[in-house]
C-alpha cells in the first residue's frame, strides 16, 4: 500500500470508530489496526524519499549530460570553423556564436535544474503535509485515548 492508501485507511478507521457515551467528540478505535497502519506507513516513507532522491540525481545527470553535449558541440563547431575558414573576422564570428551557444546551453541547463528542484521541493512539501496531517491525527487520537483513560 502506498502512503495515500494508508492514510485513507486510517481515516476510515477513525470514521468507523464507536463514539463514547456522553463524549461525542471521542471514540474507541482498533489500536492494533492503527498501529499496523502506522508501521506500514513508516516502512513506505523511505520509498517516497528514495523516489525524490532519484529524481534529484536524474536531474543532476541530465544537466551534466547537457553540459557535456553542449561542450562537444561547441568544440566541434570551433574545430570546423578553424579548418574551413581562415579569415580573422569570420573566425571571431564563429567564436562569438559558440559562446552564445554555450550561454544558451548553460541557461537551458539552469532552467532544467530549477524546474527539477521545484518539482522535488513540491514532492517533499506534499509528503511533509501528508505526514504532518497524519501525525496530527495520531496525536489527537492519542490524546483522546489518554482522556478516556482518565
Amino acid at each position: 500500500m502506498n502512503i495515500e492508501e494508508l492514510l485513507d485507511e486510517m481515516d476510515d478507521l477513525l470514521d468507523h470508530a464507536r463514539p463514547l457515551p456522553f463524549a461525542a467528540h471521542k471514540a474507541v478505535i482498533d489500536a492494533d489496526r492503527m498501529r499496523e497502519l502506522l508501521n506500514e506507513a513508516q516502512l513506505n516513507v523511505p520509498a517516497e524519499i528514495k523516489r525524490a532522491k532519484l529524481i534529484d540525481s536524474d536531474c543532476d545527470r541530465i544537466i551534466n549530460e547537457a553540459r557535456n553535449k553542449a561542450e562537444v558541440i561547441i568544440q566541434e563547431a570551433e574545430s570546423r570553423v578553424k579548418q574551413l575558414i581562415s579569415k580573422e573576422a569570420v573566425l571571431q564570428e564563429a567564436k562569438q556564436r559558440s559562446l552564445d551557444m554555450l550561454t544558451k546551453a548553460q541557461s537551458g541547463s539552469n532552467d532544467v535544474k530549477l524546474a527539477a528542484e521545484k518539482y522535488v521541493s513540491r514532492l517533499l512539501d506534499n509528503a511533509q503535509e501528508y505526514f504532518q496531517s497524519a501525525l496530527q491525527e495520531i496525536q489527537q487520537t492519542k490524546q483522546c485515548i489518554e482522556n478516556v483513560k482518565k
